[in-house]
């Protein structure tokens, strides 16, 4: 979609920026994941290593963990240089700084030029060049649902400073969010109101 107005522009640089944060926030988690597992199992077989040489443990069993753990270890290393984190981290925060200073451009336009058009077309070139479509779809729909509850929490937040200033009585009491309604409902579900409990049934009286 074209977008000529410079509030749409800033709104929707900021999305993908966002988008961007996302999606590196994704990858250092499950960098960390690995890296974590690793070091586990490297703890692991320090572990039985100490344990057989305590103990004087021989047996085939005792002998075989180690090079199972050592070989588990391996391959998760080996995995993680394949996945590449860091080069594609570091495209990602590229990417993102690049599109953090067009931003900061545009906010400091008080209209759309032909400059700033072409600096915003470079900044969908690179968003596009650093996530891989099904990656920016996710992402993207993850920053604007953010992006959504931060303008509702602002506007709450405006319209109570408002009130506020008026000396009109206001709920200071947090909202009511979609999760929380839900594990409401859940809630009621599996432990029901006393109210709505069914009554008790003595079986001798239905006798």
């Amino acid at each position: 979609m074209i977008k000529d107005d410079l509030k749409e522009v800033c709104d929707d640089l900021k999305a993908k920026r966002d988008a961007l944060s996302c999606a590196h926030q994704k990858l250092k988690n499950d960098s960390d994941d690995w890296n974590k597992g690793i070091i586990v199992l490297s703890l692991t077989t320090g572990m039985l290593e100490s344990i057989k040489m305590k103990l004087d443990l021989t047996g085939a069993g005792w002998a075989l963990i180690p090079i199972l753990l050592s070989s588990v270890i391996a391959a998760c290393s080996a995995l993680i240089k394949f996945r590449n984190f860091p080069q594609r981290m570091e495209t990602i925060i590229n990417a993102s700084g690049l599109i953090t200073n067009i931003l900061g451009k545009a906010r400091n336009h008080k209209e759309m030029d032909e400059d700033l058009r072409a600096e915003y077309n470079d900044a969908l070139t690179h968003l596009e060049t650093s996530l891989y479509p099904d990656q920016r779809r996710t992402f993207l729909r993850q920053s604007h649902k953010n992006l959504i509850g931060i303008m509702k929490q602002e506007q709450q937040y405006v319209d109570l400073i408002i009130k506020v200033n008026r000396h009109e009585p206001a709920d200071f009491s947090p909202p009511i969010s979609e999760e929380d309604l839900l594990r409401d409902e859940l809630d009621e579900r599996v432990y029901p109101r006393p109210a709505e409990r069914l009554p008790v049934v003595d079986e001798r009286e239905a006798l």
